[in-house]
């Protein structure tokens, strides 16, 4: 049996509705498990506290139980000469939309002042409505290639309308998931946790570099006089152009190993490679001295290429 509602509130039984407003903002602070964890006693008497004011703050509620026709619990004893009906009311779990009071006020335990569980009393929701984490805004950022080697920031756009600056690691891999805590959607019921916003990263082709794992690959052309006779080339390079030396007699399909000008690995922060494979390429005007001479080769010493796999060794 629940007690009597004046006395668990603390108040006359003749105070006003405003004093049984305060005497319960007041007892709703105090009691509230977020401040008394694992303390059962305050967590039943904050449930009585909280049905004592659901009954006295509905007039008609009060009305009868001040004539007796209700008791503590919400049951009305007397309805047009006949007993026993019931109905909810005070002892009925301590449900309640509390009209007229403002919760955020009550229960501002929920900020600077708190930092405990979350959980508690909510609108309509009755003691013990769990806190709800937002839900999470997935966006996808396409991303360049050197974006992955020097790091950048990029800005992006939420589905919500808000921007936010993207940070973009060394080492940022294609399909990899950034997450930004506390960046997503509010809490539906206002007591949780904001989402986070999770930005899929998408790695843009490059039009020189080639991708694969921590290294980075390229074709790198070369002519026909460099191929034959070896020397320097330029080639290009993540970090700019860099001079290589091609070998006397370099075909194409060799590959040169430039250590360290690759990619980074994210987890290391470690820089794989950069391969060079050689093609050889010819002027797109040809000088009629080198085709007489290819002619004249053609003729005198015939050369059948064949793929380096099926030459005999």
């Amino acid at each position: 049996m629940a007690g009597d509602p004046y006395s668990e509130l603390g108040v006359a039984r003749n105070a006003s509705a405003e004093d049984i407003q305060k005497a319960f903002r007041k007892l709703a602070k105090e009691l509230h498990p977020d401040r008394n964890p694992n303390n059962k006693a305050a967590e039943d008497r904050f449930k009585r506290v909280s049905a004592a004011f659901d009954l006295l703050k509905d007039p008609e509620k009060r009305k009868k139980y001040d004539a007796g026709q209700m008791d503590a619990d919400g049951r009305e004893t007397y309805r047009s000469g006949f007993g026993g009906g019931a109905s909810q009311g005070y002892g009925a779990g301590a449900r309640g939309s509390f009209d007229g009071i403002d919760l955020d006020d009550i229960f501002d335990i929920f900020g600077s002042g708190g930092g405990g569980r979350r959980t508690g009393f909510s609108p309509g929701g009755g003691f013990g409505a769990q806190a709800q984490k937002g839900s999470d805004l997935r966006i996808k950022l396409d991303i360049d290639l050197m974006d992955t080697i020097a790091g950048n920031t990029r800005r992006v756009q939420l589905t919500d309308g808000r921007t936010l600056d993207v940070t973009i690691p060394k080492g940022a891999k294609d399909g990899q998931t950034l997450r930004l805590k506390g960046q997503g959607a509010p809490s539906p019921n206002g007591r949780g946790p904001h989402g986070d916003a999770l930005v899929e990263l998408s790695l843009k082709p490059h039009g020189v570099f080639r991708v694969e794992g921590n290294d980075l690959h390229m074709d790198l052309y070369v002519s026909i006089p460099d191929a034959v006779l070896g020397g320097k080339v330029q080639a290009p390079t993540p970090d700019g152009p860099v001079n290589v030396t091609i070998a006397k007699g370099s075909n194409s399909g060799a590959i040169l190993r430039l250590k360290g000008r690759g990619g980074y690995d994210g987890k290391t922060g470690a820089r794989g490679d950069l391969f060079a494979h050689l093609v050889l390429a010819l002027p797109d005007t040809l000088d009629p001295d080198f085709v007489a001479y290819a002619e004249d080769w053609r003729k005198q010493a015939p050369y059948l290429p064949t793929h380096p796999a099926m030459r005999k060794k």
